[in-house]
């Protein structure tokens, strides 16, 4: 049983969440949540902060590998390079922690969960819940696309293994 670590990255909000892949199609929920950072701290000190929870995120839980949101155009210039540097900074701790990481674009995670590359959120967090057998949605919706990428990660997985064998 492998214990996978989706992360949903940003500088405000870093989404994670934790799905135990226990067999072929078979997903179960551990735990999920956000890393928030104050935009009143410097970017060092947000950057710190996310390294510092990561590790004891990664620590406390053990996790076997990391999925990640690949990094894509977005539409406010603004956002991007604090995004891309938090990756950096995530990608850093996997490395650290020695887990190795996959990331996936927003449509591949969307269409493995829907079977529609432009769903919209809540689609994706009612696919979420349903995969996991959870009562309700997960939010915010960070934590749900984190879980998202864990999920689709676990799928690519299963259909890589059976190209091999």
């Amino acid at each position: 049983m492998n214990i996978i670590l989706g992360i949903d990255p940003g500088i405000d909000r870093v989404g994670f969440g934790l799905i135990r892949h226990k067999a072929l199609g078979e997903v179960e929920y551990l735990d999920s949540g956000v890393i928030h950072t104050s935009k009143y701290l410097t970017m060092g000190q947000r950057l710190s902060m996310v390294r510092q929870d990561l590790r004891t995120l990664i620590t406390e839980n053990e996790p076997m590998e990391m999925a990640l949101e690949a990094l894509f155009y977005f539409k406010n210039a603004k956002t991007i390079i604090p995004v891309a540097q938090a990756r950096g900074v995530i990608i850093e701790v996997a490395n650290f922690k020695n887990l190795e990481v996959f990331e996936y674009t927003p449509s591949q995670i969307k269409l493995n969960l829907t079977g529609n590359g432009k769903a919209v959120k809540y689609d994706i967090q009612m696919a979420v819940a349903r995969i996991l057998n959870l009562a309700s949605i997960i939010t915010p919706d960070d934590a749900s696309d984190a879980l998202a990428i864990a999920i689709c990660h676990t799928r690519f997985k299963e259909v890589s293994s059976r190209i091999r064998n």
